[in-house]
């Protein structure tokens, strides 16, 4: 009997931002705004930051606006180095980043207040997801659709996928749980969410995948 492969079917994600009327123009009110803000607008200053093509030196919102408009780079960079997708509950991931600048404040309890327009908003968005119309069942047609997802598509499969399923992207769990292709998994896994652009990213899977296409045509022919 012939087996049944559950294909992989590209999704589009997108955000509609909302503006929540809250914001921030120093350290203790950007504090004030994250112990209090909303779970969903926690998530999109947190877990949807590579969504937006922010720079790579930080991982979300508040490290960006810490280094770029408060020039508190320190504290830019300890903000930076909280990962999001090591918390199973983003309550936790709110405690932590107020613990973060609790420290900082106890070593700077007078922060400057940020220039003129230089404010911190905080936001939410509604994301709707939906299928692209791509569906590969085969890591040949899996190129072709990679190749043609946008960042939004890469975004929802490559990091949101990591808060839906405990820490793993949707492209290593297709090809190890569905495929069988462990050692193309592990390279999916290897690769760090922070450490690239989103066509960074893509250039790595595709490469990963075109070497493992390469190896199975070689056995096929030996």
């Amino acid at each position: 009997m012939e087996t049944i492969i559950q294909p992989f079917d590209f999704k589009q994600c997108i955000s509609i931002l909302k503006s929540t009327g809250k914001r921030a123009r120093q350290l203790r009110e950007l504090r004030r705004g994250i112990e209090e803000t909303s779970r969903q607008s926690l998530y999109h200053h947190t877990y949807q930051y590579f969504l937006k093509g922010h720079l790579l030196e930080y991982t979300n919102d508040f490290a960006h606006w810490a280094g770029e408009n408060l020039g508190e780079r320190v504290l830019a960079e300890h903000l930076s180095s909280v990962d999001p997708y090591e918390f199973s509950d983003i309550h936790d991931l709110r405690l932590k980043l107020l613990n973060v600048i609790d420290r900082y404040l106890a070593n700077f309890p007078e922060p400057r207040e940020v220039m003129p327009g230089g404010d911190f908003h905080f936001n939410e968005t509604i994301t709707m997801v939906f299928p692209m119309g791509i569906t590969a069942h085969n890591l040949a047609e899996f190129l072709i659709g990679i190749r043609f997802a946008d960042t939004g598509s890469l975004y929802y499969h490559f990091y949101d996928a990591r808060s839906r399923q405990g820490g793993r992207d949707d492209f290593s769990h297709w090809f190890g749980e569905v495929l069988a292709k462990t050692e193309l998994a592990e390279k999916i896994v290897a690769i760090d969410p922070f450490m690239h652009t989103m066509e960074g990213i893509r250039e790595h899977i595709i490469e990963a995948v075109e070497e493992t296409v390469r190896k199975d045509m070689g056995v096929l022919f030996l």
